[in-house]
């Protein structure tokens, strides 16, 4: 019997945000995905965002596997209306279906106004649609099944394409979720297919820069602010893109090796620390002044470039507060001797230690 997926406690609260990196593969880890199947998927993963409700904050589509972290706000406290009901009908089926379910809307609305029909009724016509929303697993079942039937369709097999269940890691807002996407968009930096992460058009990050002021662009602009920012409050808004967010999530980014300071004399006579560092395109390096917290930025940089198995099999991933309030919630997870959750990270995650807490100690293969 598999085990349950770990679950935020609060995942019904719109106070907090509850947030997964989730991670699926091609069955036998086969090169299945060239540049029309990235382009498929995406167009889905747009598609059942906006009728899920969910909220992809990043994502990467390498050529045998997926990554997403994705957040799932819970239903709005009532439900759904009628018109919004219908607007997320339209992201997944075409109008005609659409036609049906607004016609049948329409004519128990009417009846419960004529004292003919309960609201309940209503209310189960919604349950229809609505239980496939808001939901960490409904979203990604949704979402592989129908990108499977265009792959099967498309190259005439049959059978599974996905090598097992997903797996997913909780992570929570702020650094960890900041450290998450740029994990996630710097995997075709790891796996040597660019140079530059803005290079890779099938990643958040890639779009985001790449992108034009709509669509897909937008939408990637959007996410990253929200990944980025959620813990000072941000929605998602690409408006907040520009300036500080995207500068300080590049460096984050090209961060590797060690920092170098330089002090320079300005213009006016006066001087300032600029920080150089190896790998740092210098148009970026010379327009950054040095931060407290940049310098532990540096050695998180460096990790990215390698496999953190944290951040894949770490089932819960934050601060020490974070990870051991997940853990008092699900006690009966583990035996009856071990008090908390968070455990240190190790080997290749060991630059974060300290800052991120993860709830499985993985002390073999952790590289």
């Amino acid at each position: 019997m598999r085990r349950a997926r770990w679950l935020a406690p609060w995942k019904d609260s719109a106070e907090r945000p509850v947030i997964y990196h989730c991670i699926t593969r091609v069955v036998e880890r086969r090169l299945a995905f060239g540049q029309k199947e990235k382009e498929q998927f995406r167009t889905y993963l747009r598609m059942y965002e906006n009728f899920s409700g969910c909220r992809v904050l990043a994502y990467c589509l390498m050529s045998n596997h997926v990554h997403l972290l994705l957040e799932v706000p819970p239903l709005a406290e009532g439900g759904l209306s009628d018109a919004e009901l219908l607007r997320r009908l339209r992201a997944i089926y075409n109008e005609a279906v659409v036609a049906v379910v607004a016609k049948e809307l329409a004519e128990l609305r009417q009846r419960v106004r004529d004292g003919l029909a309960d609201e309940s009724l209503v209310r189960e016509l919604h349950a229809r649609y609505t239980y496939r929303m808001h939901d960490l697993g409904e979203f990604m079942k949704t979402l592989l099944l129908r990108f499977s039937r265009w792959f099967n369709t498309r190259y005439e097999r049959t059978g599974a394409l996905w090598e097992s269940r997903f797996k997913s890691v909780l992570v929570e807002d702020g650094l960890a979720a900041r450290t998450m996407a740029a994990y996630i968009d710097l995997n075709p930096l790891r796996a040597g297919m660019v140079t530059d992460p803005a290079e890779y058009r099938w990643s958040s990050y890639g779009v985001a820069m790449g992108g034009g002021a709509r669509g897909n662009g937008k939408k990637a602009r959007a996410g990253l602010v929200r990944a980025l920012m959620a813990h000072k409050g941000y929605q998602a808004d690409a408006r907040h893109w520009a300036g500080e967010v995207s500068k300080d999530y590049r460096m984050l980014l090209l961060a590797e090796g060690a920092e170098k300071l330089q002090e320079v004399v300005s213009e006016s006579g006066g001087r300032e620390v600029k920080v150089v560092r190896k790998g740092i395109r210098q148009e970026v390096a010379a327009a950054e002044l040095v931060l407290l917290e940049r310098s532990r930025d540096v050695a998180l940089g460096k990790m990215l470039r390698y496999r953190v198995r944290y951040f894949t099999d770490g089932a819960v991933l934050g601060s020490r507060a974070f990870v051991d309030e997940v853990f008092t919630c699900c006690p009966e997870r583990f035996g009856t001797t071990r008090k908390d959750g968070a455990r240190k990270l190790r080997g290749s995650g060991a630059a974060a230690a300290g800052r991120l807490w993860s709830v499985r100690d993985l002390r073999r293969r952790i590289g």
